[in-house]
């Protein structure tokens, strides 16, 4: 694909959407890691009711925001993304490590045992996460940009929805294994909760693409970039 040519103030404004994308992007991951163990159930205009952890919602958010980046920015910059994504959840994971070492004071309105089982499994699920985030944000990546080489930045409805419905069944599947693994989810639920997490993903994937096309649209429009032209923010 053909780089776009910036000026210094388009090159300056291009680097705050991809931090501002960026931010966005670290933040959902490392949320999700967070808030992971509380499920809840979702009837789908009486269809299909849902039982998925409430850690999947913030989630399908990441890799919007890779396809919006692989789109506009191109691979490299997408894959930096990601490997921020990991510092940073290792990081969150060292803060938790920490806040769960020392004790509370008998004041505390959380005590250990509080701390602990909210936060007690985020070690687990966050090595889990890591595990499923390395392999389907890679190749979500790769098969997004598959795709472009293939229809020629054409069809972005197509990429999007193809690159994120294989990289959320391997990030699904790699998560539960891993958690029933641990003991963390009983075995017997390993199969509803599979089929569940990943028709969720795959609804939210088909519900963004609009905002998908939006976002590249306004800002191919800021930049006047053509079709499958990709903005460099390289020095």
């Amino acid at each position: 694909m053909n780089d776009a040519i910036l000026t210094l103030k388009d090159k300056r404004t291009a680097y705050r959407i991809y931090l501002i994308l960026g931010a966005l992007f670290i933040s959902s991951l490392v949320v999700s890691n967070l808030i992971f163990q509380k499920f809840f159930y979702w009837d789908f205009m009486g269809i299909y009711t849902f039982e998925i952890s409430v850690g999947i919602l913030p989630y399908p958010i990441t890799f919007l925001i890779t396809d919006i980046i692989s789109e506009i920015f191109g691979k490299k910059k997408a894959n930096q993304i990601v490997t921020a994504g990991i510092f940073a959840s290792f990081f969150s994971l060292l803060i938790v490590y920490v806040s769960s070492s020392v004790p509370a004071t008998s004041w505390s309105p959380i005590n250990d045992d509080i701390f602990n089982q909210v936060f007690g499994a985020t070690v687990i699920a966050v090595l889990a996460s890591m595990m499923a985030y390395l392999f389907a944000q890679y190749i979500d990546i790769q098969v997004f940009h598959f795709w472009k080489r293939i229809t020629k930045g054409k069809h972005l409805w197509l990429r999007n929805n193809f690159s994120t419905f294989s990289s959320q069944l391997i990030d699904t599947l790699t998560v539960l294994l891993l958690l029933c693994s641990a003991g963390i989810i009983d075995w017997d639920r390993f199969g509803v909760l599979l089929l569940n997490g990943f028709l969720f993903k795959i609804l939210v994937a088909a519900l963004d693409t609009p905002i998908l096309y939006l976002c590249v649209y306004l800002i191919r429009k800021r930049f006047g970039l053509q079709q499958g032209e990709e903005l460099a923010l390289e020095i």
